[in-house]
């Protein structure tokens, strides 16, 4: 089984890409952030034709998340539960089902910003209400996992320089105790450290030729708990995709499992 997440920035805009993708890398189920559209603007019939059912959590801002899966999506649930609003909104950063054998959430984490903004303790709590919401499944003997970007770079060798972002959000210390509070539920970080490239970045900035520098972070991660951990048996970031005219600034995460 395939599993992937992909911040699309842009489904509408990446559609082209996205299925063309979808055909070639044999996915089963892709996790997306960032589509940008409303629930009724998703592309859910052109993916039919594929053959992938669509979970849409949207509202047409610079948000939104969705799953995609062609083995089953049964007990969907859209939105964090107990998630904390911003602005007098909950916003659509969360779905989350059933798909065949494993539970998936895809997550957009708030960015934050710039620390002391509302939008940083904003992001802190989501956060906190993420780990309490998968406490139980994280615990659990069915496979779990929650994808998508986190907007948090886990350690300094995930960001290409770490004193550029010196005082920048991303790389704070409550923000990667956030994502340690997420790994004491039981989850941890399935793709740490790919083998196919030797700084697995999944997001390079469009300015200052930030991609073919390599000036890079990772932030798009899949957490897992012990029975999904230890049914995978690949994980890469699919560097490719982020090539070439109409890319979006993330690349596929991508996990093979054997469940």
């Amino acid at each position: 089984m395939r599993i992937a997440t992909w911040n699309v920035n842009s489904i509408t805009a990446r559609l082209p890409r996205l299925l063309a993708w979808l055909e070639s890398s044999g996915t089963d189920v892709l996790c997306v952030q960032e589509t940008k559209c409303t629930a009724e603007q998703f592309p859910a019939a052109e993916l039919r034709e594929l053959g992938y059912e669509s979970a849409v959590h949207a509202d047409g801002r610079w948000n939104g998340v969705a799953l995609i899966s062609r083995v089953g999506l049964d007990a969907v649930v859209k939105g964090l539960p107990g998630g904390p609003e911003y602005d007098g909104v909950q916003e659509p950063r969360a779905v989350s089902a059933l798909c065949g054998p494993v539970r998936l959430w895809s997550v957009y984490v708030p960015n934050g910003r710039e620390v002391g903004h509302p939008h940083y303790a904003y992001k802190l709590q989501w956060l906190d209400a993420l780990r309490t919401a998968v406490a139980e499944d994280a615990a659990g003997s069915l496979p779990f996992a929650v994808l998508g970007d986190y907007n948090i770079a886990p350690a300094d060798d995930d960001v290409w320089d770490r004193a550029v972002f010196e005082g920048s959000t991303h790389v704070t210390e409550p923000e990667r105790a956030a994502l340690a509070g997420l790994r004491e539920t039981g989850l941890v970080d399935v793709v740490p450290r790919p083998l196919k490239y030797d700084h697995p970045y999944t997001y390079w900035d469009y300015r200052q030729l930030a991609f073919p520098k390599n000036r890079g972070m990772r932030i798009d991660l899949v957490y897992g708990n012990q029975p999904f951990a230890a049914a995978v048996k690949d994980g890469y970031v699919d560097r490719e995709e982020r090539k070439g005219k109409g890319a979006s600034d993330h690349a596929p995460v991508v996990v093979d499992l054997e469940v």
